[in-house]
């Protein structure tokens, strides 16, 4: 006991002469100090070169005032956007290619490969559009989310409900309770141009309300997903620095008003790169306006597949400039099949005004109501036309093919069409392929998971050879309860067996 005591003692006593030590080196240096030269003093604390005065670069002190203003007056109206999430089995089939990374997370994009927890927890982040609390954040941030809260600036943290989505775009609106709460005014992306500074904000890598800057570097991108071609495009592209828990956050003018909602970046390797990418305000404002009044959005739909006129093909479809959207598909039975429409038109205007490119029609067209009917100027081995549609809901198919893929089983996921001359050459589907067209596949399906796509030509149901859609509805409707079906499926110019597993209590 008593060589503890000595030891603690001596510790002690060492301590106190590092102290002491310490001391007296700073007051040795105090001493030095006031006793050196002042020549030497002055020496060692005076640079050989001045700052530059401020006229020299007034112009720089001046932008950076400004940003310091713009960056002040935005942040209060950035949140921090927590989920929590129901953890899904497996989220492969939603993923999105490498090279695409959304935003949600502040480690990384997407799920993970590993075995899922039953609770999943992620941050995005959002702006707030109006002092009674309503904020705009992308859809995969709150996707499958059973509790979101929000963060602001000031750290309170706040229970959100969810007021509408809307997957095709990627925007959801949320609403917290209060009243005067800072927000930020929308801008008018369709004034943008290539080469303006803006800014985003968000909570990159939770890292919370961080700012970067930097230009506009081009407009109107298109949709570079291949999961779902009716989703818009016309995106923003900037090389202000965004990165995952970005999602939702908004990118801003040099007013400080909204015009864009930064969603994805295309990097090799999942961090930001120099091309983020946000949804306009022409496409957001709208689509929120809606979510708030209606809690849901239905979006018009007719039914093509369009690809620009370029200055290489427009020569081969009678056109002078090169401008319009180019017919390359028409989905059978829907409205632009019904009015007429063919591959190889050149859809010119829309209700009178010059469609300038397929991303402009497609988001124009989307914005629509369903039952609205719009009148399409067309181009047809250089004729003009007007033909009009009455526009359908997009997305009302996918529940109605399903119903009819199988009348009263309606666990298949698959909607049919027949295997028409038009069809066949879109498909470019030899002669000696007989069968019936996939015309749509639901999500998350038995065809789905079968890998059946928009497209493939079921030959065979169960070993019997089909040839109209009422040939596969009698083929499945004779599956019993619980039991899987086997198709054989024309793909990619080869045939393809496919088992179509039926869901428990189907």
């Amino acid at each position: 006991m008593n060589s503890w005591v000595a030891r603690v003692k001596n510790k002690i006593t060492r301590g106190v002469v590092v102290s002491a030590l310490a001391i007296a080196t700073v007051g040795s240096l105090v001493v030095y100090e006031s006793a050196r030269p002042v020549v030497a003093r002055a020496a060692a604390t005076s640079p050989t070169t001045s700052p530059l005065d401020d006229n020299s670069v007034s112009a720089l002190l001046s932008m950076d005032r400004a940003m310091e203003t713009l960056a002040a007056r935005v942040t209060p109206a950035i949140v921090n956007v927590a989920v929590t999430s129901k953890a899904k089995a497996d989220d492969s089939q939603g993923q999105i290619p490498d090279n695409m990374q959304q935003f949600f997370g502040p480690f990384g994009f997407g799920r993970r490969s590993r075995p899922q927890p039953e609770v999943e927890h992620g941050i995005g982040s959002g702006v707030i559009v109006s002092p009674d609390g309503y904020i705009v954040t992308n859809n995969h941030v709150i996707d499958g989310a059973t509790d979101i809260r929000v963060t602001m600036t000031d750290r309170r943290i706040l229970p959100a409900k969810l007021i509408g989505a809307d997957p095709l775009t990627d925007l959801a609106v949320i609403k917290v309770e209060g009243t005067n709460l800072p927000n930020a005014p929308w801008g008018d992306s369709t004034e943008l141009h290539p080469g303006q500074t803006v800014l985003a904000f968000g909570n990159p890598f939770g890292f919370r309300f961080t700012v970067t800057r930097g230009i506009v570097s081009a407009l109107n991108r298109p949709n570079p997903s291949a999961e779902d071609r009716r989703k818009p495009g016309e995106f923003i592209q900037t090389d202000a620095a965004i990165n995952p828990g970005n999602s939702g956050g908004p990118l801003v003018n040099a007013r400080g008003e909204v015009v864009g909602i930064n969603t994805f970046l295309i990097s090799g390797s999942g961090t930001f790169s120099g091309m983020g990418f946000a949804i306009p305000s022409q496409i957001v404002r709208p689509t929120v306006e809606t979510l708030i009044k209606d809690g849901k959005i239905s979006h018009g739909y007719m039914g093509l597949g369009i690809t620009d006129v370029t200055p290489e093909n427009a020569k081969f479809f009678s056109m002078t400039e090169a401008t319009g959207a180019l017919v390359s598909q028409v989905e059978p039975n829907s409205p632009a099949a019904k009015a007429g429409v063919k591959v190889g038109d050149v859809i010119a205007e829309l209700d009178g005004r010059k469609v300038s490119d397929a991303g402009q029609l497609q988001v124009a067209v989307g914005q629509k109501r369903p039952g609205t009917v719009i009148k399409l100027g067309v181009v047809r081995d250089g004729k003009n036309m007007s033909v009009p549609i009455t526009l359908e809901a997009m997305g009302a198919r996918d529940a109605d093919d399903s119903e009819s893929a199988s009348p009263g089983k309606p666990r298949w996921g698959v909607g049919l069409a027949e295997m028409t001359p038009d069809v066949r050459q879109q498909l470019q589907a030899p002669n000696d392929v007989r069968g019936v067209v996939v015309q749509r596949v639901v999500p998350g399906s038995s065809a789905d998971n079968a890998g059946l796509r928009t497209g493939d030509v079921i030959v065979s149901v169960n070993r019997h050879e089909v040839q109209s859609p009422a040939d596969v509805q009698q083929e499945l409707s004779k599956v019993p309860k619980g039991q899987d079906a086997l198709m054989l499926v024309w793909s990619q110019g080869g045939n393809t067996f496919r088992v179509l597993h039926s869901p428990e209590g189907a």
